[in-house]
């Protein structure tokens, strides 16, 4: 079945699917974002309510992903603004099952990738929205820099400014141990795109 079309169509077979397909890659998104499980949630559910209430403005279905990752990261942004969230931190273990197989280390390499995975999630929480926005499309989503300025609707020099201000940032906050890494060991490695 062609997700898009049962969409159009208003079958709620195509939601689920939709749902399926991509919820725990939008949920993985927005915990990143907001920080927060329960308003990742709820942010996700707001993103699928949307897209099956809009569907007819998806112009090419090709594109079925990038849209709902607009979608969310808008509506991500529109929580930012709802509440401070100066004080959550994310429990980083609830990523940790979206993005690994636990069978593919030993029990003492998983503490020490789950150690610096903390760390790094700590400092990339302490960068102001927009750096935290590019960093986690970039990284985390392998996003490439002409997509986000899409989703952003932003130029490709602002986000690419954006990543050099944020990883300069976040070594900084590593380097003096603010992401709870006090040996400067956490490094934000850079990748050519």
């Amino acid at each position: 079945m062609d997700v898009v079309e049962g969409l159009k169509k208003k079958e709620e077979t195509a939601l689920v699917e939709l749902m399926n397909l991509y919820g725990d890659y939008l949920l993985r998104t927005a915990i990143l974002l907001v920080k927060d499980k329960q308003s990742a949630e709820e942010v996700v559910q707001d993103t699928f309510i949307t897209a099956f209430d809009k569907i007819h403005q998806l112009a090419d279905s090709g594109k079925l992903k990038s849209w709902l990752t607009s979608i969310l990261v808008n509506n991500c942004r529109s929580q930012q603004r709802k509440r401070s969230w100066k004080d959550i931190f994310l429990p980083f273990n609830l990523i940790e099952r979206y993005q690994m197989d636990e069978g593919t280390l030993g029990p003492e390499d998983q503490l020490l990738h789950l150690m610096e995975n903390q760390q790094l999630a700590v400092a990339i929480h302490a960068l102001d929205y927009k750096y935290r926005e590019a960093i986690i499309l970039y990284y985390f989503n392998e996003m490439k820099i002409n997509e986000i300025a899409q989703f952003l609707e932003v130029n490709e020099n602002t986000i690419k400014s954006r990543l050099t201000r944020g990883r300069s940032q976040l070594k900084e906050i590593l380097r003096r141990g603010e992401g709870g890494n006090e040996s400067g060991k956490g490094k934000i490695e850079t990748k050519a795109r």
